[in-house]
């Protein structure tokens, strides 16, 4: 099964400690084993844009849509066998210290099928 994995700024985390981030051995441990498919740092929030699309006309802001004090540092796409697969990689992950890891397994659409019977077969109408 294939996770997300959002790295997150939480300023209410543990203090940052340059000799205890191991980053560089997780990402070897974790890309070596396969469990690792890619990943990434992210620009802080103030190089984002949000984009939305209103009555057919494309309007583009700066920064992020929320005023929260955590942002998304960063992303791993995972494929693990397991959720409690998953939930040991992200523990191993030095922001679960320094800040938090958001795991979200994948959910697959089939782009093919009708919108209306996809509705009706997740909700159960």
């Amino acid at each position: 099964m294939r996770y997300m994995m959002f790295v997150v700024h939480d300023p209410a985390a543990e203090p940052y400690t340059p000799e205890l981030d191991n980053i560089g051995e997780w990402v070897a441990d974790t890309s070596a084993s396969g469990a690792r498919i890619t990943g990434d740092r992210l620009r802080p929030p103030a190089h984002a844009k949000t984009v939305r699309v209103r009555a057919g006309k494309a309007l583009v802001s700066d920064g992020p849509f929320t005023e929260a004090k955590e942002w998304i540092a960063g992303f791993d796409l995972l494929d693990c066998a397991s959720d409690d697969e998953a939930v040991a990689i992200a523990a191993r992950h030095p922001m679960a210290r320094f800040g938090s890891i958001e795991l979200r397994p994948f959910w697959p659409i089939d782009v093919e099928e009708d919108p209306r019977a996809r509705v009706a077969r997740e909700t159960g109408e």
